[in-house]
Formats: C-alpha cells, sequence, structure tokens
C-alpha cells in the first residue's frame, strides 16, 4: 500500500490511493483534477522516502469531488458585569478530494 503525507493550506493530510479528504478551499470545479507537489513523505514498496523538506518532483494527483462549505460554528465573547455580549458566525470553505495516484 503506497501512502504519502502531503501540505496543502498549512495543514498535513495522511493519502493513500482512493482515500477522500477535505482541504481548505482550492481553485477548480468539481470534476477537475489537481496534482499536489508539497509531498512530505512517501512510503512505496521500495521503501521510506522523506523530504527535506518536500520531495522533489514527487506529485499526488487527486480528483476535485465538491467545493462546500462547512456547518457554522458560534463565537461567542462574553465578559461578566460589563454588559459585554458579541455574537459571531462562521462557515469554513472547504474542497473534497480523492486521491487518483500516489
Amino acid at each position: 500500500m503506497n501512502l504519502a503525507i502531503i501540505e496543502s493550506g498549512g495543514k498535513q493530510y495522511l493519502v493513500s490511493a482512493n482515500a477522500k479528504i477535505q482541504v481548505e478551499k482550492l481553485t477548480g470545479k468539481a470534476g477537475d483534477t489537481v496534482k499536489l507537489d508539497k509531498v512530505l513523505m512517501l512510503s512505496t514498496e521500495k521503501g521510506l522516502e522523506l523530504g527535506k523538506p518536500h520531495i522533489g518532483g514527487a506529485v499526488i494527483e487527486a480528483k476535485i469531488l465538491k467545493q462546500a462549505r462547512s456547518k457554522k460554528i458560534l463565537v461567542f465573547k462574553y465578559k461578566s458585569k460589563s454588559r459585554y455580549r458579541r455574537k459571531q458566525g462562521h462557515r469554513q470553505d472547504y474542497t473534497e478530494l480523492e486521491i487518483v495516484k500516489v
């Protein structure tokens, strides 16, 4: 089984072929192919390859399944005894990817 650790949107993801992951929003439409070139680690039948910090020439191919927004989270600030209350909502955009080739 081929495994890889990739970096996207400042976060790291452990991926394998046919895996589905949600990453920070990437440009593209559903059905487009994306090449992720920030590969930090690659595990194949030959062995383990580590990048310093990235592996040169290593590319992970992924297909965009959908562009969506996550559930709403509430940000509530409160200070006691001073009548201070602030309520704010936030929905983060994300891209759902299916890894095609490691």
